[in-house]
């Protein structure tokens, strides 16, 4: 039987994928439990909602009561998204956030040079991308922290060292780590309808060091052994090939769009720091980004962009478009 998931399940069920702390995480798996259809269909989901939802909550008094943390390394969101970078050792991804942020990751030809997941902002038009540099993953080792931070990123960069015979390998092993938990990568971002606790992360395959010796047969010789449905961006982090269009490729994957806020005596809109919603978002979640009294006080909006004429009044249901700003009135 279908379980005929509903839009507000969906919506609760993606932030859920994102939340980035216990509080959060409660919150959406309440909705989720509100708006999930009751039927047969969906007992054992029902069930595995009700269980999260119980272990959450004796996690959170539990934290409470003892005064410390127990779930682990938490980095929380900044900018338009994150993408978190996955690779075996030596595929380059320290030298790939060097190169793409203002970062300084320590950056060695031996492996495990980083230790612990490190993040950094990478810079695009007038907004920053975060970028979340990690240990490398193999057949015996899998940072305990990795399992939280894909699931709540927006993009994961797969790299694959094309310098090195093993790089094929490496990779090889990284899927099949992951392959033994319940957080995937995929070629989009998703929660599994019949199991809560499967999740799936949206993924680019970025084949690194293709200015190497024998790179491009070894990128031949990867397309062969490794067909993964996911899209592809052959880059060499040391000389800067193919950045450009991996940090373009990167931005737009989240598909957000900027918003910047005028104020209603002001002439000119505020450039320096936009607002980034996902696509679709209206004028009323804009407005509880801005401050949480603007979503009940708010009367109306005027609107500059390219879906309305300039100044044009509208209410909260308004969906917003790429670089429109508006102007709150409570």
């Amino acid at each position: 039987m279908p379980a005929n998931l509903t839009p507000q399940y969906l919506k609760a069920e993606e932030d859920y994928r994102r939340a980035a702390t216990p509080e959060e995480e409660i919150a959406c798996l309440q909705v989720m439990l509100k708006e999930i259809p009751k039927h047969k269909g969906t007992d054992h989901l029902q069930a595995d909602l009700k269980a999260k939802l119980a272990k959450l909550r004796k996690e959170l008094t539990a934290e409470k009561a003892g005064g410390k943390k127990s779930r682990g390394l938490r980095i929380p969101r900044q900018g338009a998204g994150t993408a978190i970078l996955l690779g075996g050792p030596n595929t380059g991804k320290s030298q790939l956030v060097a190169k793409l942020t203002r970062a300084t990751p320590e950056v060695a030809p031996y492996p495990f040079t980083t230790k612990v997941p490190a993040p950094a902002m990478m810079p695009w038009e007038d907004v920053s991308v975060q970028l979340i540099d990690t240990p490398p993953v193999t057949t015996d080792y899998l940072d305990p922290h990795l399992h939280n931070l894909i699931r709540a990123a927006d993009l994961a960069l797969l790299t694959v060292d094309l310098e090195n015979d093993n790089g094929i390998e490496d990779c090889q092993d990284v899927l099949d780590r992951l392959a033994q938990t319940k957080t995937r990568l995929a070629s989009k971002s998703y929660l599994a309808e019949e199991d809560v606790g499967l999740s799936y992360t949206q993924t680019f395959v970025v084949p690194n060091k293709i200015d190497a010796p024998g790179a491009a047969e070894r990128l031949d010789l990867f397309h062969e052994l490794c067909r993964l449905d996911f899209p592809e961006y052959v880059v060499s982090a040391q000389h800067g090939t193919g950045l450009e269009v991996l940090r373009e490729a990167t931005y737009r994957s989240l598909d957000v769009v900027r918003v910047y806020s005028k104020l209603p005596a002001a002439k000119e809109p505020d450039r320096d720091r936009p607002f980034t919603l996902r696509r679709g978002s209206t004028l009323l979640e804009l407005a509880g980004l801005v401050h949480k009294d603007f979503v009940e006080g708010l009367k109306f909006a005027r609107v500059w962009g390219s879906a309305v004429h300039d100044g044009t009044q509208v209410k909260g249901d308004y969906v917003l478009h790429d670089r429109d700003v508006v102007e709150l009135h409570m």
